[in-house]
């Protein structure tokens, strides 16, 4: 098996690009062609039918043929019509199948923006990083990675970005990723199967659902009583029909039906309630679970969340294609011209017994199937991620003292061609870096950088970087505060709420925080910003907490000073060329010697 650490196949984003191009152009001339023999069937139905009419007439106005010369026609539109939902049915997948790849190839491109699902639910601007880092958001981390088609898959990958997992979740994780890396087949699988399920299969409903308390004492003594009241029904009709005994069995029988149906009357309603919810889920989540119990992985991860979709009996797929048909059974009673016969068959009462039968069997399971799919949509995410993004590294987790060492450090969201990377080193000494820049010199991407990769590496996902080491992290950042009209809080006061939170963070025992400060306490004036940051930044240091905090003050450089050997200064520069400021991106030791505000200024006509 390939180990996490090593590059997949392909060496470089091109070889991504190229696999996609192909595969599009393989799936569009599919579509063509399937599109071609689209039209030609839609033609042959129309010929069949009218060639059928010409034939009525004959038949029934002309008589002058026998009624039999109606069957060929009847039985050649019969069998279009089945040929000719396969084939619509394979074109709109092969479709699916090019905007697969198209997507694919935008993200490659960083066009992805607004093309994927943002993940706007997850928002929460009290979070300890989530905001700062655009996690998401439309172009946000969430939006690039996620390629989940269920509410489930969705909800996971995004939990993995919320909060870090233990090194040894994530080592299984990153084995798993490394195996799907390269199966582009599955995750095309996947893909297109739940494209229509995007929108529904809510976990914790569905879940409540098949653990609820039964709604019926002994339902299968029900059905064994409902399935002969309705045949003593049929019968009492049939001896109507056939003899003279008259109404009154027919009646008799139709009035115990009557009562049994009303005393069932409430837990019936709720149930065929109830499993409106789950009914247009169904297929496309046995899909999913059919394509999955194809696999046979590998790796450990894998390999249990497989095994989570064993069982006694049959395989979860069968099984949800039963309750699909249950389910469909009950919704075919509102059809008009069956409702009577529904009446008379019990209908609604006994598919309702039919879905708690099920749901008593398998309904505890259904949780332990999302679940799983959910997973297995997450990793296939940070699979397609780790494929598209040859260049990105599995990180080395480590137990031990707090540290993050990074080699060509990058951000996933910048492209490649305008993606400037650095390196640095934090631990126990320096724990605490001082950077220090003009404006847009690159500070504030550097933290955005460094906390991405943490969040990437404790989900279980390369990172962009030609080298990782860090130790379990917890992330507390303050890069974009705002003031709130709602709560009453101005700008000041977010950022003082924010590294209380980021102290707060600190002061747990396990594990200890990367923080990253973007121009600190820069709400108030320079006095109190100097000794407010080199007291936030010295208590969070003392409580075994390593970090980022950018400045363009240089008065706040002598924080790190004043804390060697556990801080040090780091810069960036700009230089003034033919009035326009230019930016190298480097990381460089020591203090900026220079600011660029008033260059800034002058280069406007502003001074």
């Amino acid at each position: 098996m390939t180990s996490p650490a090593e590059a997949p196949a392909a060496s470089e984003d091109a070889g991504a690009a190229q696999e996609y191009a192909r595969r599009m152009a393989v799936r569009r001339g599919r579509a063509a062609e399937l599109k071609r023999r689209d039209r030609r069937l839609s033609n042959a139905r129309l010929a069949v039918f009218f060639a059928g009419l010409a034939l009525a007439a004959l038949v029934f106005f002309g008589r002058a043929l026998s009624p039999l010369w109606l069957l060929p026609p009847i039985a050649a539109f019969c069998a279009l019509l089945l040929v000719h939902d396969r084939v619509i049915r394979r074109r709109e997948r092969a479709e699916r199948a090019v905007a697969f790849y198209e997507r694919g190839l935008a993200r490659l491109a960083h066009r992805f923006a607004g093309l994927g699902e943002p993940g706007e639910r997850y928002r929460d601007p009290h979070h300890p990083y989530a905001e700062d880092l655009d996690l998401f958001g439309r172009g946000s981390l969430f939006e690039l990675l996620c390629a989940a088609r269920t509410r489930a898959g969705e909800e996971q990958l995004a939990a993995w970005l919320l909060a870090p997992a233990a090194p040894a979740v994530v080592r299984e994780r990153q084995q798993a990723v490394a195996e799907l890396r390269d199966r582009l087949d599955l995750r095309e699988d996947l893909a297109l199967l739940g494209e229509d399920v995007r929108a529904g299969l809510h976990a914790a409903a569905l879940r409540s659902w098949g653990e609820a308390p039964p709604a019926f004492a002994r339902p299968a003594l029900l059905r064994a009583f409902a399935a002969a009241l309705t045949a003593l029904s049929l019968g009492a009709l049939a001896l109507w029909m056939a003899t003279p005994a008259g109404p009154f069995p027919f009646l008799a029988a139709l009035a115990v039906q009557g009562v049994f149906a009303a005393a069932l009357r409430g837990p019936v309603a709720h149930v065929a309630s109830a499993a409106e919810l789950p009914a247009h889920d169904l297929a496309l989540f046995s899909e999913l679970l059919a394509r999955l119990e194809r696999e046979r992985p590998r790796s450990p991860r894998l390999a249990v969340l497989r095994a989570a979709l064993e069982g006694a009996g049959l395989p979860p797929s069968r099984r949800i294609a039963q309750l699909r048909l249950r389910v469909d059974l009950l919704e075919s009673r509102r059809n008009q011209l069956f409702a009577p016969l529904a009446a008379l068959l019990l209908w609604k009462t006994q598919c309702a017994l039919a879905i708690e039968g099920w749901r008593a069997r398998s309904g505890p399971a259904l949780g332990r199937w999302i679940d799983a799919v959910g997973e297995i949509e997450a990793l296939a995410s940070l699979a397609a991620y780790a494929y598209e993004r040859p260049d990105a590294r599995f990180p080395e987790l480590a137990e031990g003292p707090p540290r993050f060492e990074a080699e060509g450090l990058g951000h996933p969201l910048i492209p490649d061609e305008r993606c400037v990377r650095n390196g640095f080193r934090l631990g126990p000494e320096p724990a605490v870096l001082i950077v220090s820049g003009s404006n847009m010199s690159g500070k504030s991407t550097l933290l955005r950088s460094a906390g991405t990769a943490a969040v990437l590496a404790q989900a279980g996902a390369p990172v962009c970087a030609t080298r990782l080491a860090l130790s379990p992290l917890q992330i507390g950042a303050s890069l974009r505060t705002h003031d709130s009209l709602q709560e009453g809080i101005s700008r000041f006061q977010a950022e003082l709420l924010r590294l209380r939170q980021v102290k707060e963070l600190a002061e747990r025992a396990a594990p200890p925080v990367l923080f990253l400060l973007d121009e600190i306490l820069h709400g108030t004036n320079s006095h109190d910003r100097a000794l407010g940051a080199e007291a936030v930044v010295r208590g969070l240091v003392e409580r075994g907490a390593i970090g980022l905090v950018t400045t363009h003050d240089l008065a706040l450089a002598r924080v790190a000073d004043s804390l060697a050997p556990r801080g040090a200064n780091v810069h960036f520069e700009d230089r003034m060329v033919d009035g326009r400021m230019e930016f190298d991106y480097q990381l460089r030791p020591g203090v900026v010697t220079r600011g660029n505000a008033l260059e800034l200024m002058r280069a406007m006509g502003l001074v």
